[in-house]
């Protein structure tokens, strides 16, 4: 076994070759599992409220607001989160004239990406609450906006963690496909020691793994805490 040498490259699973200071964390080239962590901040920022606007554009009675909701949902939601990559990686210089960097490239493709299943999320959610409570709200004189920013969207919202927190763990795990352009975020740099040691790839990648599991399992228990904390806040108001 050689666990010293995947102990040995600990520092550069975490943040690579960038030196890392303390005051500003946010290095402007990050690597290693910091740049696989601002992936998935970045991406799940963007994506909960582009899924947000797109979900509730969706279930508009204007044609001309629904339909392009509809069509981003649809047409994202059938197109592997790979392919979309390549796809936005490529096209973006024949569009604007010249190349995005590839780990600006990613991040807008895992909010673009996980915003469609977001949406989907909304709308199901928003569905899912009795039809007497949009009712309800528009006879104490709210307007159909109000309602839906005041009653229905605090209760759906509740119900929808659960479904958040499974997409944006799986967000956080696909940050590893950003290697694929070269982003040195955690994966790549697994790939680049186990290139350069040759002897260690059982460990190396038992490592990695570890450590992906460690921030899913933070996300996720911070999930679950803020899920008994908000049916606290319901069972008390009852």
């Amino acid at each position: 076994m050689h666990w010293d040498i995947a102990f040995g490259n600990l520092d550069y699973f975490l943040y690579g070759t960038t030196s890392f200071d303390w005051h500003f964390p946010f290095i402007h080239n990050p690597e290693g599992l910091v740049a696989s962590v601002i992936l998935a901040f970045f991406g799940i920022f963007g994506a909960f409220w582009l899924g947000m606007a797109a979900g509730l554009m969706r279930m508009s009675k204007r044609w001309w607001v629904k339909i392009p909701a509809v069509c981003y949902i649809e047409v994202i939601r059938g197109m592997p989160l790979l392919l979309l990559i390549f796809w936005f990686y490529y096209l973006a210089p024949v569009i604007i004239g010249q190349n995005l960097p590839a780990f600006t490239t990613t991040m807008g493709c895992f909010m673009i990406f996980t915003g469609a299943y977001v949406g989907e999320i909304v709308r199901a959610g928003v569905k899912a609450l009795p039809k007497g409570q949009m009712e309800a709200a528009r006879s104490t004189g709210l307007s159909h906006v109000q309602a839906m920013k005041l009653v229905i969207l605090p209760q759906a919202l509740r119900n929808m963690i659960p479904s958040f927190v499974n997409q944006f763990v799986s967000l956080t795990k696909d940050t590893s496909l950003a290697a694929i352009l070269g982003v040195i975020e955690l994966t790549r740099t697994g790939i680049q020691v186990d290139n350069r040691e040759t002897v260690a790839s059982f460990e190396i990648w038992i490592t990695i793994a570890c450590l992906y599991f460690l921030i899913c399992y933070i996300l996720t228990s911070y999930s679950r805490r803020l899920e008994a904390q908000l049916s606290r806040y319901q069972a008390r108001d009852r």
